[in-house]
Order: structure tokens, then sequence, then C-alpha cells
């Protein structure tokens, strides 16, 4: 590291301290925590857990800063994280890239926060950034680039990705993926998460990817270099968001990119340097403004038409065939069902026998007999669901229900539903998206199937981020959140978000926030 380098990620960390110390004082004097100024991290640390102590636990230090349990958790977190790679900071002394990451990553939190509680209003900018956007746009697009090309090194015969890829998702998921991209191109198709997901599978990273990310001075913020780059990802995923909406990046965000990229592509670089990968990041980089507004457009269509790309990057891909647990129901139902099947065994056995008794005593009426019998043994049994699934070659299982839906197969999806299957309402996100009303409005007549513990948070997030998109409250969502969102404290819930909403709106009148409002504002209008 050069003098000159060193002494601009000083500079750079000692800005982002600053940061956080006007903040924490602000911060804590919303949980009644009064200091004159703000100092290091750990006493930042140490005064929230105060406040935790004071006000009953985390979930009142949440609903003070109107967060989540999952913001709050990852708030903390990122604290904690900073705290022990800096746990006390005098000026001028030497400062690592890593120190500098997990300073900027907590000043990204800040930025968050400050978005869910108006009554903040500190400043997270650490430098003027807009000349700095262009840049930023390259980088997330080279690293998408990186990402595809990675993937098509070790996987240069594109029969034999679209074979691997139908054994790590399902096949259903790699012919819509087929759908969305281009001819011959499943990673065409494929969104950010999906790509940086076949990246950091332990398994797949492990055999194809590891050797590229060795070099000991990269990527060791966390424990190993995988974990550090599923991080790092999901990081940018949410940068990418920012850009396919077209919003303006932060210059926390900005910066936090900046090093993002460095730590990601200087050992793709020099693999590309010895020869050891045809991937070349500064090729990526040297795009002119048209290559990169067309790359953007297609971005942003396909974030459309997909809804966003909403989920975090994993740390394995959940590979289909793994059959979920039995619930207790349905090892009750086998169990009776076995029983049942020896207790019709054992009746047959006795009807037979006194059927063999009667025709052995009276030959002459065993015409007459073997005429009257007859009728009973010509009546079959309508085969029950799962037999009729079994017969059309669908195996009993909740990744075969899914496809169902997502494919707006109702006979399929009647057949599981009839048959008992369990559902959950995030199963219909994708129907939802797509607008396969004539199965949506099925599984709603199924609705005591529907075993969700507390879906609505999720499917209010998701429903709002498509909204947001551009895809419209229809009258099945409606529904839908009719029939699953109306318990009190959803509806409670809802309406503390359309508050927020409000507040946001008025403190920064834009087209963004009084966007947001009204979409909380018509969900409200369903649920009450």
């Amino acid at each position: 590291m050069t003098l000159s380098t060193s002494h601009h990620i000083r500079e750079q960390f000692e800005h982002c301290l600053a940061v956080i110390r006007h903040a924490s004082v602000e911060i804590l004097l919303l949980l009644n925590v009064h200091a004159s100024e703000g100092k290091d991290p750990r006493w930042f640390l140490e005064q929230l857990d105060s406040a935790r102590l004071a006000l009953g636990g985390w979930g009142a230090v949440a609903k003070k800063l109107n967060l989540n349990d999952a913001e709050m958790s990852e708030f903390t977190l990122q604290l904690r994280l900073l705290q022990q790679r800096v746990p006390q900071y005098e000026s001028g002394q030497d400062v690592s890239e890593n120190q500098l990451i997990a300073a900027m990553r907590f000043v990204t939190a800040l930025e968050h926060l400050r978005l869910q509680q108006p009554l903040l209003t500190y400043s997270t900018e650490l430098a003027p950034g807009s000349e700095l956007q262009q840049q930023a746009h390259k980088q997330v697009r080279a690293i998408e680039l990186m990402l595809k090309g990675l993937i098509q090194q070790a996987w240069p015969d594109q029969v034999k990705l679209n074979n691997h890829l139908k054994t790590l998702f399902n096949a259903d998921r790699v012919r819509r993926w087929l759908k969305l991209g281009e001819i011959n191109d499943v990673l065409s198709g494929m969104m950010f998460s999906e790509l940086a997901q076949m990246l950091v599978d332990k398994k797949e990273f492990s055999r194809y990817y590891a050797s590229l990310f060795s070099d000991p001075s990269m990527l060791t913020l966390l424990v190993e270099p995988r974990k550090t780059l599923q991080t790092f990802l999901d990081d940018i995923r949410q940068i990418r968001n920012s850009i396919t909406v077209q919003k303006t990046l932060s210059s926390a965000q900005i910066q936090l990119l900046d090093n993002y990229y460095a730590q990601i592509a200087r050992p793709v670089q020099r693999a590309f340097e010895e020869g050891r990968t045809r991937v070349n990041p500064a090729g990526f980089m040297a795009v002119d403004a048209s290559e990169l507004h067309t790359f953007w457009e297609k971005a942003q269509k396909m974030d459309r038409v997909t809804g966003g790309d909403l989920f975090e990057v994993r740390d394995t891909i959940e590979k289909p065939t793994q059959r979920a647990p039995r619930t207790p129901e349905q090892r009750e139902q086998l169990i009776s069902g076995a029983l049942w099947g020896a207790v019709g065994v054992m009746v047959i056995a006795i009807v037979a026998g006194g059927f063999w008794l009667v025709t052995s005593s009276k030959p002459q009426p065993a015409a007459v007999s073997a005429a009257e019998a007859a009728p009973p043994q010509e009546m079959r049994e309508t085969p029950s669901s799962r037999e009729t699934l079994t017969r059309m070659g669908v195996t009993w299982d909740e990744n075969n229900f899914r496809s169902a839906i997502n494919r707006n197969d109702t006979r399929v999806t009647q057949l599981f539903l009839q048959g008992g299957m369990d559902w959950k309402l995030s199963w219909t996100e994708e129907a939802m998206s797509a607008g396969h009303d004539d199965v949506l409005e099925l599984m709603l007549r199924y609705r005591q199937n529907m075993v969700e513990e507390k879906p609505c948070r999720r499917f209010i997030n998701t429903l709002s981020h498509a909204m947001s998109n551009g895809e419209s409250l229809t009258s099945v969502r409606k529904e839908y959140l009719k029939a699953f969102c109306t318990v009190p404290a959803v509806v409670k819930r809802q309406q503390h978000d359309l508050d927020m909403a409000t507040r946001r709106a008025q403190s920064q009148p834009d087209a963004t926030t009084k966007k947001w409002q009204s979409i909380q504002s018509a969900i409200y209008e369903v649920i009450r």
C-alpha cells in the first residue's frame, strides 16, 4: 500500500467516524440517553446497550427507531463488527481497508435508519459524489459481467450449464430464465442475486471459484473469503436495485462500492494477467456511455418484468430434490392409511372365506351368487388425488406443487389441494407478478390449507415493491389481503407504515416519497 493510498484511506475513515459520532448523539437522544459529544464505536455500542436496559429490550429500542426486528439486528451487527475492527482510534494512526469498509457499511446503515425515522436529521455525506455516479454504474455492470463470465468459464457448454442449473434450482426456473433472457443464454435471464448465488454456494465455490479468490490480502473482512464475497455481493445487489429504479446513489454507497469493486476485481484481474482465467475486469470497465445506457435500460426492463431483485444472496442454494420433512398431520395421515389398508385386507379375507363356504356347500346357486356378486366387482373406486398425480408422473412434494402454481396449472394445483397439501402465502409471489389469476383464485378457495405463520409482513413488503415497480393492486391481490392480512396487529403495523410514509413525504416532498405514500395508503384502505 503506497503512502498516498494509505493517506487517502485514513482520510476517508476519519470522515466516516465523524459522521458516526455526530449521528450517535442524535440517535441516543431519541432513546432518552443524553450525550454532549459522540465517541468511538465501542462507546456507542455501550450506550445503546444502556438504552436497551432502560427501555426494556431491543424491541423497545427498535420501536423508537422505527426499525423491525431484522433491521434492528442488522444495525447492531454492523456496529459490533465495526467496534471489533476499531475498538478505539487516535487521529493519524494507520487504517486498513477492512476497517474502512466496516466504517462505510455502518454509515450506509445509518442512512437506512434516517430514512426509517424522519426525526433523525444527521448528514451522512462523505464527499461530493455527483460526478462519480457513472463510475459506480460501470462498476456494478462490470461485477455482473464478471459473475457471468466466471460461470460461463466453469460451464462452457450451454446444454451442460442448463442441466446443471436444473439440478441446482429446478427445471421450471431454468425455463423461465430462458424465456426472459436472450436466445441460448440462460444467464441473461437470471437476476443478480441468482448469479451471485451460483458463485458463493459452498460446493460451487470450492469446486470452481476458490482458486481465483485465494489472495490472502483480499476478501478478509469476515472469517473466510467466500463469506466475505457473499456479504459484499448482497450489498451490491441493494446498490444495483437503487440504480434500476433510477435512484441517485449516496456518496457513502459510491465509496463503499468502490472498495467492494477493488476487493472483488483485483484477484480476478491478477488471474487474468497470469492466464488462469479469460475474464478481464478492466475490459468490462472500458465501456462508452451509449453501451452503458443500453445495459441499464435492459436491466430496468428486466426489473419491471421480474418485480425486482428482492431476496438476499444466501449461503447455499436450496436444492429442489430435498423433500420437506413430513408434518405431524401428514405422518398421522400415512399411519391412518396403513391401518385402514390392513383392515380392508382382513375384511376381504373374511368375505372370500364366507363366499367359499357358501359355494362349496351349495353348488347349484353358485352361478346366481356369482351373478349377484359381479356388479360390486365391476364398481371401481375413483382414484384419489395422490393416485391421479402419480399416474400423471407428478410426485407428491411441495416443489412440484409450487411449480404448478408458478405455471398457472390449475389441474395439478387442484389435485395437490384436494389431496391435503398445505401451502404458504409466499409461494404465490411469482404467480402474482405474472398475473396467474386462475390458479390464485383456486388457492383462495383452499385458504384453510395456508399454514404460513405471520405471512403478511413479507407479503405486503413484496407487494409494495411490486407496485413501486409499476404493477397494480389487482382485485386478486386485494382478495388475498382481505383473506389473510386483516388481523388487528397487521392493520396497526400498516397504519404505522402509512404514517411514516406520510411524514417522509412531507419532510422530503418528491415523486418517490409521494409514490410510496400512495402505495402504503392503498394497501391500508384494503385491510382496515
